[in-house]
C-alpha cells in the first residue's frame, strides 16, 4: 500500500512540474512576444531621400571639387561661332571686295551694266532726302511691302570708303550675283556724306538698270536714309 501511496505522490510531484514548466514557458512566450512587436514602418518620402542625398553630398565634398566650383563661378559657355546662324541672311562685303572680286572672275558683256557716272551726277540729291523710284507696271501693294521692308533682302554691300568706280562696279555686281541665285531684293548702303555723291550715283545708277523694278530708301531700322532696298527682276534661266 505505501508503495501505491509513494506512487501517488510521485505522480503529483510529477503533474505540479509539469504545469509550473509549462507556465514558465507560456511566460517566456508572451515575453518574447512583447519585446518583439510587430508595427507598420513609414517609409522615407522622396523628398526626404533627396534631403539625404544632398547632405551626404556636402558632407563628402572633397578639396578638388569644392575648388573646381569655386573656379567656374559665374563662367558662362561661349557660344560655338562655327555653327551656322540660319536666321542670319545678310551678306555685306565692302565695295572694294567686290569690285576686286568681279576684275578676277571677269565680267560678260551680257553681264555687265552700262551705267553712266555723269548722267547719275546731273541729278544730285542730298544726304537726307528720300529715294524712292518704280517701274509703273509693279503693283503699288508691293512697292508698300518694299517700303516697310516687308520683302527680305539676302544680299547688300557697303559702299563706305570706296571711290565711284569701285562702288559701281560693287553695284553692277551684287545685282548680278543675287539674280544668278533667283534673289529678288538686295541692299545697298551708300551713307550720306557730305556731299552725298555716292548716294546721288546710286539713284542714278539704279535707274539706268532694266532688271531694277524699284528701289526705296530703307526704314530706320534698317539704314535709314544711307541705305536702299531694291527689288529685282527674277531671271530663273541666268547662268
Amino acid at each position: 500500500m505505501s508503495n501505491d501511496l509513494f506512487s501517488k505522490q510521485m505522480q503529483d510531484q510529477l503533474k505540479q512540474l509539469k504545469s509550473e514548466l509549462s507556465k514558465g514557458r507560456s511566460t517566456s512566450n508572451s515575453t518574447d512576444e512583447n519585446s518583439k512587436p510587430t508595427e507598420n514602418v513609414a517609409l522615407p518620402s522622396k523628398q526626404q531621400i533627396a534631403k539625404q542625398v544632398k547632405k551626404y553630398d556636402s558632407e563628402h565634398l572633397d578639396d578638388d571639387k569644392m575648388l573646381f566650383m569655386q573656379a567656374m563661378a559665374g563662367v558662362r559657355p561661349i557660344k560655338d561661332k562655327n555653327l551656322a546662324n540660319k536666321t542670319k541672311t545678310t551678306v555685306k562685303p565692302d565695295a572694294t571686295t567686290l569690285a576686286k572680286r568681279a576684275s578676277a572672275t571677269g565680267t560678260d558683256a551680257s553681264e555687265s551694266h552700262q551705267l553712266s557716272d555723269m548722267q547719275a551726277l546731273l541729278n544730285p540729291v542730298s544726304g537726307e532726302s528720300y529715294l524712292s523710284y518704280k517701274v509703273a507696271t509693279l503693283q503699288n501693294k508691293v512697292f508698300n511691302q518694299l517700303k516697310q521692308g516687308k520683302i527680305r533682302w539676302h544680299r547688300a554691300v557697303d559702299l563706305h570708303g570706296s571711290t565711284i568706280e569701285e562702288a559701281r562696279e560693287a553695284v553692277s555686281s551684287l545685282i548680278h550675283q543675287a539674280q544668278k541665285n533667283n534673289e529678288t531684293s538686295v541692299k545697298i548702303v551708300h551713307g550720306k556724306g557730305v556731299d552725298s555723291i555716292l548716294k546721288t550715283c546710286v539713284n542714278g545708277w539704279l535707274r539706268q538698270i532694266p532688271d531694277v523694278l524699284a528701289f526705296c530708301s530703307a526704314p530706320a531700322e534698317q539704314g535709314g536714309n544711307g541705305a536702299v532696298l531694291v527689288l529685282l527682276k527674277q531671271r530663273k534661266n541666268l547662268q
